[in-house]
């Protein structure tokens, strides 16, 4: 539901090849108080011990931040899509010394990108970026050296972008999102047989790459399908591949559920015919009454049920490390504008790398305070060296950090 909670319209800054330029970006809506990290504190709930920090924000001419990931130690490099329009997208690399608004924090390192979202560290050390209808790679340089992966992918319809994250053994999964919300056509028909998971390059799918040692594409072929929109993709150890579902559009602001998705090779999870309830039951969705049956083979339940319209747009399972809030477990970024969003949450991993237990709100208390905070619009997050957790937000254009307080 990537498009449930974003304007199509964002205000445009001005840019400069190698610097930022944000003369006219609006100023935050936060009201710091106090320090984090070395920076400005802001009123978001944090696990016990740990605070939330200011790093970045318009000032420093972030425009629709929507991946991160650090590159080497006080170094980041974000995929910023600029708005909804094909090529109005950058790459851009922050410095975190100093605070926002300082010269050359954040700079330019290509720019004209087509809606760029998915942002991956290879096994060859390379940076892997996914735009909306192509993947490409560059070492981590003084300038980028774009080496192209996949071209052509499809671009159009409602959801365009591409989520990227590697497996264990160097599989590379690749969103590839439905062109429709509910599969309707243009005179309000929805075929039974759903025209975008035909033929052997459906869309509603997660596709998998696999790459030689030296790098380069050997295959690239659906993995699973039948799902909507996945923006939430990780993969772990022992073959499982874990999907956070973007579910159908109802007015009904408690159905469908979102879903967090177990992937297998070959695996159908419903979209279009089926959604999910509250209670975490595979049920006919709209439109395909008496035409569908969603409780038997060949769809897939979902593993979990979530809140409708939380809108998941990241999945990532840190690595283990001492005192940390979020290692050995799942996380899941919830952008929606409903009272259930705007938040990140976890569950803790069992051994065989399944959710367990209670949900845990990490930042939560992120809805709308006049004279303190907006509302949250988290959008990706990524974990350090050190082990704090860094978010971006889309639409308050913001990259936060979340730090011990001492």
């Amino acid at each position: 539901m990537q498009n449930k909670s974003l304007l199509l319209g964002q205000v445009l800054c001005l840019a400069a090849l190698g610097g930022v330029t944000a003369a006219q970006a609006a100023p935050t809506a936060y009201v710091p108080s106090g320090q984090c990290a070395g920076y400005a504190r802001l009123a978001i709930t944090a696990p016990k011990g740990w605070c939330v920090g200011l790093v970045a924000d318009a000032r420093d001419g972030l425009r629709m931040p929507r991946r991160l990931l650090e590159v080497a130690p006080g170094r980041f490099w974000i995929t910023d899509m600029g708005n909804w329009e094909p090529r109005r997208g950058r790459l851009l690399e922050l410095r975190t010394s100093g605070q926002p608004g300082t010269a050359g924090r954040v700079t330019v390192l290509a720019e004209g990108l087509d809606r760029p979202h998915g942002l991956a560290k290879g096994p060859d050390g390379r940076i892997y970026i996914g735009e909306a209808g192509s993947l490409w790679r560059t070492p981590v340089g003084a300038k980028v050296e774009r080496d192209n992966l996949l071209m052509g992918l499809p671009d159009q319809g409602a959801h365009p972008l591409k989520e990227i994250v590697f497996g264990p053994e160097g599989q590379l999964y690749v969103n590839m999102g439905s062109a429709t919300d509910a599969c309707r056509n243009p005179q309000g028909q929805q075929p039974m047989s759903c025209p975008e998971l035909e033929g052997d390059k459906p869309r509603a799918a997660v596709y998998e790459a696999r790459l030689s040692a030296t790098g380069a594409l050997q295959s690239f072929k659906p993995f699973a399908v039948g799902l909507r929109n996945s923006l939430g993709l990780v993969a772990l150890p022992g073959g499982r591949v874990w999907q956070a579902e973007n579910s159908v559009d109802y007015n009904d602001p408690k159905a469908p559920a979102e879903e967090l998705n177990l992937l297998q090779s070959g695996s159908h999870h419903g979209w279009p015919y089926c959604v999910t309830d509250a209670k975490g039951r595979s049920v006919v969705a709209k439109g395909y009454e008496g035409r569908a049956r969603c409780d038997a083979a060949p769809y897939k339940a979902p593993a979990m049920a979530w809140p409708a319209h939380v809108a998941p747009l990241q999945l990532l399972a840190p690595p283990a490390s001492p005192n940390s809030p979020w290692a050995g477990k799942l996380l899941a970024v919830w952008h929606g504008y409903r009272a259930e969003g705007h938040r990140i949450v976890a569950w803790r991993l069992d051994a065989k790398g399944h959710p367990q237990g209670a949900r845990e709100d990490l930042l939560s208390d992120w809805d709308e305070h006049p004279g303190l905070r907006p509302r949250g619009t988290p959008a990706g997050a990524t974990v350090d060296s050190q082990g704090r957790l860094w978010v971006v937000e889309d639409r308050n254009r913001t990259v936060l950090v979340v730090a011990p307080e001492n």
